[in-house]
């Protein structure tokens, strides 16, 4: 049940702020926003050498923050989905909803991995694997 009192809140946020309502949002959407910069942060965990490897993340989410198991964590699942479109798509992300504070910039191991063959580890390229 909605409530009309937050309902009044969030449109007067969006019109303060000028955002525009969308009426639909696919579940591809939902997923790639909601995912891709939090493997983003597992990337940048990499670099800094917090995580020694992928795996080691995965088992965090996995058995640390409920992550699906039958998915493998976030870091696998990155590679199931292919490094190079998830790039892609943070760049569409940065230019159609805008980047002022790098939220959608990729982080550097990121972009090498996408744009090599190396990748994190053996895995398919199908972007359908999780949302499917």
């Amino acid at each position: 049940m909605a409530d009309p009192e937050v309902g009044a809140i969030a449109e007067s946020l969006a019109a303060q702020h000028g955002i525009t309502r969308r009426k639909e949002v696919s579940r591809e959407e939902i997923t790639e926003r909601l995912l891709f910069p939090l493997i983003n942060e597992g990337f940048k965990i990499l670099e800094e050498g917090i995580a020694f490897r992928a795996g080691d993340i995965d088992v965090v989410w996995v058995a640390g923050f409920g992550f699906p198991d039958f998915k493998g964590g976030p870091m696998w699942w990155a590679e199931a989905v292919g490094l190079e479109f998830i790039a892609e798509r943070m760049a569409h992300y940065a230019a159609t909803l805008g980047n002022a504070h790098g939220y959608w910039t990729p982080a550097k191991l990121l972009s090498q991995r996408a744009s090599s063959t190396a990748g994190l580890s053996v895995g398919r390229r199908d972007h359908q694997v999780f949302v499917g």
